[in-house]
């Protein structure tokens, strides 16, 4: 997609505003539909989309992003454009700075359409957690979009944002893009800065593309990560993804771990079959490795995760910015009232846990056996990529469930991510892509999970399928824009 826009406005096939208009009017019919997006920003797509129809008029050289229209999850800060991380105590927020991954695609020429809907404070795996109401799968609206990033998904899969950035703390990226047959790329940590990210856990969060092919999704890793001095743990990428795209891979070996293929929906398991058949037909090798500590991670996950919450989202109490509770008698009481109306109950729930973890008396029983598991966790990763190069699991168990999985017990939502969050708390890169559809035509997504600072042979593998089964499951929405 990213490629074709360039092409029609570097041959002035279409200007700029005119593209920018077609997706407007596209997102004015389908948005009421999806909830894809929370905050629409026209005038200022608009305005973005003039001045590169005038560079291009110059004859001036301009970026593969540079006016192609995009969409960024609504945790990712935007000056003067209010972010509010889909939560009631966030509304009116507007920050006075950008997050540098959109400081530099602005910097290239990106269009910005809006910000899109989100589970709240990315802590869900429907999106339904959002004071706007939950996102929607462009491939059937009776079930969900995924979470957190649900509504980056949904735009980008009914074709109503080019690419988009999300967020992937647990498989927040990956799992959206598998419930909408997308490409979802969770980087190495490090590899995106964070800065600018309104934080859930801060040693788990990363920055990532959900994007309708491989090929887009190596474009913007590429224009996206680099080093970062607002960052400290930021170290940008090894290497240019793009350029690798097409290596060979014959002779690659893919690691199989029994680990992440229990109790995991049939079909699912078939296509996943069916995609490693894809690969030994170009020559790869498969190969068993053992994960015996993925039985631990989510316990290890939420258990970090919620402390680090509880750590990060003290900060919201009514004095310095967002919501505050309008009848109180004292400070106490406005922010223990603004936290209670202020926040959802998943996010409560949170909170609450990663407290309850961190107090005296417990801490050394679960926060610190958690971080020590957190070590046999990426011990285990180290041991099995000595005898292969890539691991290839399911992205979800399962392909999207219906609206109303809020009403579900959180335990049982929470178990939808234990094939996604052992590559964050390992710190590794992982892209989804789609390889297959169920009985329901819904899209079924593998993952390739690789060492740290591999996305150049990660993505090489999913271009390499894409072309393999000729982009067969990818399809175009009715309404979106197809070029």
């Amino acid at each position: 997609m990213i490629s074709k826009i360039h092409e029609l406005l570097k041959t002035k096939k279409i200007s700029c505003v005119e593209l920018v208009q077609k997706y407007l009017a596209a997102i004015d019919t389908l948005n009421d539909k999806l909830i894809a997006y929370v905050n629409v920003s026209s005038d200022l797509a608009l305005q973005s989309a003039k001045s590169i129809d005038e560079k291009i008029a110059s004859g001036e050289d301009f970026d593969i992003l540079c006016g192609v229209p995009m969409t960024l999850k609504d945790n990712i800060s935007t000056k003067g454009l209010e972010t509010t991380c889909c939560s009631n105590i966030l509304k009116g927020y507007t920050p006075i700075y950008d997050a540098s991954v959109w400081k530099n695609l602005k910097n290239k020429g990106s269009i910005l359409l809006g910000k899109t809907n989100m589970d709240e404070f990315a802590m869900g795996s429907s999106c339904e957690n959002s004071c706007f109401g939950g996102a929607k799968n462009p491939h059937n609206y009776n079930y969900v979009a995924g979470g957190s990033s649900g509504g980056v998904a949904s735009a980008v899969g009914a074709g109503i944002a080019a690419y988009g950035l999300g967020s992937d703390t647990g498989g927040s990226i990956r799992q959206p893009a598998s419930f909408c047959g997308l490409v979802g790329l969770k980087p190495t940590y490090g590899a995106v800065s964070r800065y600018g990210l309104i934080a859930y856990a801060s040693s788990l969060d990363q920055i990532g593309p959900i994007t309708t092919s491989a090929r887009d999704a190596a474009i913007v890793y590429d224009e996206i990560a680099f080093k970062d001095d607002m960052d400290s743990t930021c170290k940008g990428k090894l290497c240019d993804t793009v350029s690798h795209l097409d290596d060979n891979i014959k002779g690659i070996k893919i690691g199989i771990a029994s680990e992440y293929f229990k109790a995991i929906d049939s079909e699912v398991e078939d296509s996943i079959n069916k995609a490693l058949e894809v690969y030994k037909s170009m020559g790869a090798t498969l190969v068993d490795v053992s994960l015996p500590s993925i039985d631990y991670v989510l316990p290890v996950y939420y258990i970090i995760a919620c402390a680090e919450a509880s750590s990060n989202l003290g900060r919201y109490d009514g004095i310095r910015y967002g919501f505050r509770a309008s009848e109180y008698k004292s400070i106490h009481e406005m922010i223990s009232k603004t936290r209670s109306q202020g926040f959802g109950d998943e996010v409560k729930r949170r909170i609450l846990l990663g407290t309850y973890v961190l107090s005296s008396g417990y801490y050394d029983a679960y926060y610190k056996k958690a971080q020590m598991l957190r070590g046999n966790i990426i011990n285990d990763f180290n041991s099995a990529f000595e005898s292969c190069d890539v691991i290839l699991a399911p992205t979800v168990p399962m392909t999207a469930f219906e609206n109303g999985t809020t009403s579900r017990d959180p335990v049982e939502m929470y178990q939808t991510d234990i094939c996604t969050v052992s590559i964050n708390i390992a710190g590794l890169p992982a892209v989804s892509l789609p390889c297959g559809f169920d009985s329901k035509n819904l899209p079924i997504g593998m993952q390739l999970i690789g060492p740290k600072f591999s996305e150049a042979n990660l993505l090489c593998l999913a271009n390499k399928f894409e072309q393999a089964t000729d982009r067969c499951f990818f399809k175009n929405i009715e309404g979106g824009i197809n070029l």
